[in-house]
């Protein structure tokens, strides 16, 4: 069984030298696929030049990281307290598995997401989350109904962890964890398909050997590798102490090393549109 690889960079529409960076890494590397949020400050732009270049774009659904909502600030005033989401991952999670945030304003404001994607004119493939967002439990049968209901894939972020992690805990405990909920029953969600993923390992730090090795331990079958290139170091306003490698990770999508090592192991690059019209 071969593998069928989709190469998806998040956080396109977030700022502008993260959406150089992504275009670049589809236009001149191995990126197959972005996912879009919708409200970010630059997603009308990147959407348009996006769609000019052939990338295919999904919805990268999102709950913190200090952007407008996308529904009505007073419909959803405890997922966007203040008129701005929160934060960070662990101030909506800790609001969320305390009560704070009510579950139909949640629904609202993920579907109003995905209609101002398509408003932007993007033909949305697939859904993925924002800091992976829709493995809390509770959020996550609101975001497969989404799903199911508009007949989109899901990238379900399951990749068991391997030995190497070892020597890197912090991440390797974060992508554990996210493995750990991705796999909580129930296993299956009607009508919902999900496309195992990796690539939270090596978030912010997939420079070439990290990618040469999470190419070489790709299991069979269909998978995404999710990933976050840039040009240079950016300071993004909606999240002022982020700090990633974009440059690192631009650097290996468009290395000949990688498309070399691709070619050797016979790793098909996808698209979500193209792993459907395949199956």
């Amino acid at each position: 069984m071969s593998t069928r690889l989709v190469v998806n960079a998040d956080d396109l529409g977030l700022h502008p030298s993260l959406d150089a960076g992504i275009l670049r890494a589809h236009r001149e590397g191995i990126v197959t696929s972005a996912t879009l949020l919708a409200m970010g400050p630059t997603a009308a732009e990147a959407a348009a030049r996006a769609r000019a270049q052939g990338l295919a774009v999904g919805l990268h659904l999102a709950l913190s990281t200090r952007l407008a909502p996308a529904a009505p600030a007073d419909r959803v005033p405890t997922v966007a307290p203040g008129g701005r989401l929160r934060g960070s991952w662990a101030d909506f999670a800790k609001a969320w598995l305390t009560g704070a945030v009510r579950r139909d304003e949640v629904e609202r404001e993920l579907t109003a997401q995905l209609g101002r994607a398509r408003e932007l004119g993007v033909e949305v493939d697939h859904l993925d989350g924002h800091q992976h967002l829709h493995l809390l439990p509770g959020v996550r049968p609101v975001v497969e109904a989404l799903a199911a209901r508009e007949g989109l894939p899901l990238r379900w972020p399951d990749a068991l962890p391997r030995m190497s992690w070892l020597r890197t805990p912090g991440p390797a405990l974060k992508a554990t964890v996210l493995a750990a909920l991705a796999r909580l029953p129930p296993w299956t969600s009607r009508g919902v398909r999900r496309v195992s993923a990796g690539g939270v390992f090596e978030a912010g730090r997939l420079d070439e050997a990290a990618l040469l090795a999470a190419v070489d331990a790709l299991p069979a079958g269909d998978f995404e590798l999710g990933c976050h290139p840039g040009e240079g170091t950016p300071h993004v306003p909606e999240d002022p102490a982020w700090t990633y490698g974009w440059q690192a990770e631009l650097d290996a999508l468009t290395s000949p090393r990688v498309k070399a090592r691709l070619k050797e192991r016979g790793i098909e690059l996808h698209t979500y549109g193209s792993l459907a019209s395949a199956t």
